[in-house]
């Protein structure tokens, strides 16, 4: 056993060394370096290098549900990535990957489809060819559409969560069409009139074009990855089919959808855009914040004060970045009471950002939340990625690290308010999903919509 008396001197030499700590705390911080884009044959690409071993390799493709013509047709072309092209079938592109210790992936925003490939960095050559055809040559076949595909579809409609209805109304409820079209059709979805194999064929001619992708590598050089893209010369160019590409307009409103279970609750406003990437937001999410990241303690955010007064409620602040809009959300879950106080306090927490009573230690914590979130986000959850490849189809750059991370360090107590007041007092987007005889309206909560 360690004795008390030596944690007691390890504590005390610790102390005395404060400038050797913050020399450490320096070197962790720097940021990795952003994503170099150029323009290679015609295709957008993206890369950045830090010399390791692994690979991840994605295109990210305009055909989110907000680009989708019919309901469903985003949800068809993800379950059919990877399936049987021209010169291979799924079995053995499944072996090959396998063989090779790859790992393959579909998923969808709202704005953006993406395959992503992870490997071994050898291995590039290989997963970059297999992208290429999966996005040129995919077999869309009946079989596979009324065996795989369309029962996939079913069996994930069973899972959607009353948290995942909620944020899809609060959506809804902001944009109407486009970025308001939920992010997966819900079981009382009528997409059979709209969805199967020919309509998901004619969608991918459509999506998957030169102008409409971009080819994102995290761990592959500029260089190595310049040869290869000539595997993508058989995207064409051009298409007959149309998406549907509107500007995103903001209106605001309400919306209520009665459910048993499980109840949750959304209050959204105006956020910060992929375009204008507002660092004043990602600071206030950082403050607002919700469940601790330290499990034995309760948490400084303002969001985790308000669940304690609500036990079982849970409450999460984000923004949800898009080319041209942004939804800034606080999302409550849990029983209907639960959701009702901690809603009527997570209010009063933001209202409080106005009113100035936010602690100077609490902001620098914020921002340095706020810092970690932008840093780490790529590596946890391959969000750079994405929102490289969407800013680039988007016809932007992506996201410059080193100034981001400046403007968070410049946000003040005072921009923060201004922030914050000048969400409360426009239009707000609440969401309510649950027992509405318990749930608040908006305007019990003060919100205009």
């Amino acid at each position: 056993m360690i004795s008390r008396s030596a944690l007691t001197r390890g504590s005390q030499l610790a102390l005395r060394r404060p400038n050797a700590a913050q020399r450490g705390f320096a070197a962790v911080a720097s940021p990795k370096a952003s994503y170099e884009p150029t323009d290679i044959a015609g295709v957008k690409v993206a890369s950045r290098d830090d010399n390791g071993p692994v690979t991840r390799l994605a295109v990210v493709a305009k055909a989110g549900t907000r680009y989708e013509p019919l309901p469903g047709l985003t949800v068809g072309l993800e379950e059919f990535a990877f399936k049987n092209t021209q010169k291979r079938s799924a079995l053995r592109i499944t072996r090959e990957a396998e063989l090779l210790g790859g790992q393959l992936t579909s998923y969808h925003t709202r704005e953006a489809l993406v395959l992503q490939a992870n490997f071994l960095r050898e291995d590039l050559p290989y997963f970059a060819e297999l992208l290429a055809e999966v996005i040129s040559q995919t077999r869309y076949t009946t079989f596979e559409f009324n065996e795989e595909v369309e029962q996939l579809i079913h069996l994930k409609q069973k899972r959607i969560s009353a948290a995942s209805i909620a944020l899809d109304a609060a959506h809804s409820v902001a944009f109407h069409t486009g970025l308001g079209a939920p992010l997966y059709p819900t079981a009382d979805t009528p997409v059979a009139s709209y969805l199967n194999e020919h309509s998901v064929a004619a969608f991918a001619e459509a999506a998957y074009t030169k102008p409409n992708i971009a080819v994102v590598a995290d761990g592959a050089s500029q260089a190595g990855l310049a040869k290869w893209i000539e595997l993508f010369k058989d995207v064409p160019t051009s298409s007959q089919g149309q998406l549907n590409t509107a500007s995103a307009k903001y209106y605001g409103g309400e919306q209520r959808v009665a459910k048993t279970g499980t109840n949750s609750y959304v209050v959204a406003f105006p956020g910060a855009s992929l375009k204008d990437p507002k660092p004043e937001t990602a600071v206030l999410v950082g403050l607002l914040g919700g469940a601790s990241s330290i499990k034995w303690s309760p948490g400084f955010t303002l969001l985790s004060k308000a669940t304690a007064a609500a036990p079982g409620a849970v409450a999460q602040a984000t923004n949800y970045a898009y080319s041209d809009a942004g939804l800034f959300t606080i999302q409550v879950t849990g029983s209907a009471g639960a959701v009702r106080k901690a809603t009527e306090e997570a209010v009063k927490s933001l209202k409080s950002v106005v009113e100035g009573s936010v602690a100077k230690e609490d902001l620098v914590k914020a921002i340095a939340k706020a810092k970690f979130d932008l840093l780490s986000g790529s590596e946890t959850s391959g969000t750079g990625l994405v929102h490289a490849g969407a800013n680039l189809i988007a016809g932007g750059s992506p996201l410059k690290v080193a100034e981001t991370v400046k403007a968070l360090e410049s946000v003040t107590a005072d921009s923060l308010k201004a922030a914050a007041k000048a969400l409360l007092e426009g239009k707000a987007s609440v969401a309510a999903v649950g027992d509405l005889h318990v749930l608040p309206f908006a305007e019990d909560l003060g919100l205009k919509v």
